[in-house]
């Protein structure tokens, strides 16, 4: 069965019947996650020989642009996720590279320092470098340990993922940038309960914060410091591309807030084409919670009436 067909039945079945609950309750479309790892399509582009349907960017972009008619918020997690697949991929893989091809692991990006989103100029590598290329964030190696230290803004599916690609400094010297697969179960790594972050709603846009997460160091992606030229060479224009094939497929649905630009500016929270419908999206609708500032693990659900954290529902 060719991708194309998996993904339309998957659209029919799962994405539009709840896509309007998305965007009204700001609900993670995660059944539809689901049903696109049973059809194959978070492992599209994985090598086959890793498991994967073994596809590029043009037929992720054709998921990305199908699937942003039905559910921005759906596709905007889409975008994320094969945007940080490639980075993954372009470096030889790492440890989530089968979970990927099975159907059973979400990726995310968390590389955005600036609260508003980076924004992508036409000279290459310009601002991009400009946002990513001097990270805050701190790593620090103890034996076979690394603690990362750090807060991300714009996380797409922020608490929902099952890893996240992060930047960091370099473990040694003072230029570059160093990129990590972080467990999202990892000790210490947070989403705050109210959002700090926009994005269609429903795709779980957000702050995550490592304060700090302690990782095995082979989690490393790549050479120490050699990280920013992968987020030049595969990230940015895997972005660029999937950001373009959603706004084209549903304008001013746009799935990824860290690319996209109206009229020379970027886009913000309370921005219209932010939004679904009618409704514009306003600071905060993303949050979870109560509104508080409590934080949660980034693998937990903060509900009404939580007064911190709580333990993670039985599966």
């Amino acid at each position: 069965m060719s991708h194309r067909t998996s993904l339309s039945a998957v659209l029919v079945e799962v994405v539009a019947p709840a896509a309007e609950l998305t965007a009204v309750e700001g609900r993670f479309p995660r059944d539809a996650v689901s049903a696109f790892g049973r059809a194959g399509l978070l492992g599209l582009t994985v090598p086959r020989e890793s498991g994967g349907a073994g596809l590029g960017l043009s037929a992720a972009a054709d998921v990305v642009a199908r699937t942003a008619r039905v559910c921005p918020a759906t596709a905007a997690v889409l975008a994320s996720h094969f945007a940080a697949v490639a980075a993954i991929e372009s470096c030889g893989g790492s440890w989530v590279r089968e979970e990927v091809a099975a159907g059973r692991h979400l990726a995310g990006l968390a590389l955005d320092e600036d609260p508003y989103g980076a924004t992508y100029e036409t000279t290459y590598g310009t601002t991009y470098e400009r946002s990513y290329g001097k990270s805050r964030s701190v790593a620090a190696r103890f034996a076979d340990v690394v603690a990362l230290r750090g807060r991300k803004h714009q996380v797409v599916a922020a608490g929902e993922a099952d890893s996240y690609l992060w930047s960091s400094r370099p473990l040694a010297g003072r230029d570059g940038l160093t990129l990590w697969v972080v467990p999202a179960q990892a000790s210490d790594l947070f989403v705050p309960a109210r959002s700090g972050g926009g994005g269609p709603r429903g795709s779980a846009t957000s702050t995550l914060h490592a304060d700090p997460v302690l990782v095995p160091a082979d989690v490393m992606l790549g050479p120490d410091g050699g990280g920013l030229d992968v987020l030049l060479c595969t990230v940015r224009p895997w972005l660029l591309e999937l950001t373009a094939a959603a706004a084209g497929a549903f304008p001013g649905s746009g799935p990824e807030p860290n690319v996209l630009r109206s009229g020379g500016r970027q886009l913000r929270p309370g921005d219209e084409g932010l939004n679904h419908g009618d409704e514009r999206l306003r600071p905060g609708d993303e949050g979870r919670g109560q509104g508080d500032g409590t934080l949660r693990p980034a693998g937990e659900t903060l509900k009404p009436g939580d007064a911190g954290l709580r333990p993670a529902p039985a599966a």
